[in-house]
């Protein structure tokens, strides 16, 4: 029986690895569909997590489908983005593996603050899980592209903070921080209004300002580092 767990338990050992910033091992290569598998999984209850005592909630978001369409998004454009300034090992199986395998910390949205918690405290503590969680997976990326694509230099940083700024500003051109501010925080719509998590959004829109004043200079510096790249051999 304990012989038969054991791969299951190489995996869990593998993926916490990668959150505390180890170094992956070939076997998330060798072994890419379970360890996809395992993020995929991961992330499905992450997003059935966020909604589970939501009672507005579709019935898309019930089933964590929109957290599971999220990660083939992000890890798309990750892909597209990076892929121009020729980072080592680069494909979309790693990026996308790599992705759903920053899942796990968005479990904290499952927490059910608000049963233990006064509204106004319970708002603010979903608005704190989404900053710990955007901060560390934002380092995860960092990490990864450094340590596993072998950027380096000014790509490295280019590379986690331009594709960042890219989602912000085209959020913000489409109206849509406030609901995405809500999705992430797993905040009601009704309840947003007039608590402490005006005051987290207020945060997120000074984000989004900083985003569209910094993306045309990521963007040119991209631009920068793509002709760089295509002059090496």
């Amino acid at each position: 029986m304990l012989e038969a767990l054991r791969p299951t338990r190489d995996v869990i050992r593998e993926a916490l690895g990668v959150l505390v910033f180890r170094a992956p091992s070939r076997r998330i290569a060798d072994e890419w569909q379970r360890f996809l598998a395992f993020g995929l999984g991961t992330t499905w209850l992450a997003g059935i997590g966020r909604y589970w005592d939501n009672p507005r909630a579709e019935w898309w978001q019930w089933l964590g489908l929109g957290s599971v369409a999220y990660v083939f998004v992000l890890a798309t454009l990750l892909w597209v983005l990076n892929a121009p300034l020729r980072p080592a090992r680069w494909s979309y199986r790693n990026v996308l593996v790599f992705v759903t395998l920053t899942s796990p910390p968005a479990l904290l949205y499952a927490i059910p603050v608000e049963r233990f918690m006064t509204l106004e405290a319970a708002q603010s503590a979903n608005a704190w899980f989404l900053a710990v969680v955007a901060i560390w997976r934002v380092a995860l990326l960092f990490w990864f592209l450094r340590r596993v694509a072998g950027l380096t230099g000014d790509a490295v940083t280019v590379g986690t903070l331009f594709p960042m700024t890219f989602v912000i500003v085209t959020l913000s051109a489409l109206n849509l921080e406030r609901a995405v501010f809500e999705f992430m925080a797993g905040l009601r719509r009704t309840e947003v209004q007039g608590t402490a998590a005006d005051a987290a959004f207020a945060v997120v829109v000074q984000l989004s300002l900083l985003s569209v004043l910094l993306f045309p200079i990521f963007g040119l510096y991209w631009l920068w580092l793509v002709a760089k790249a295509r002059r090496r051999p």
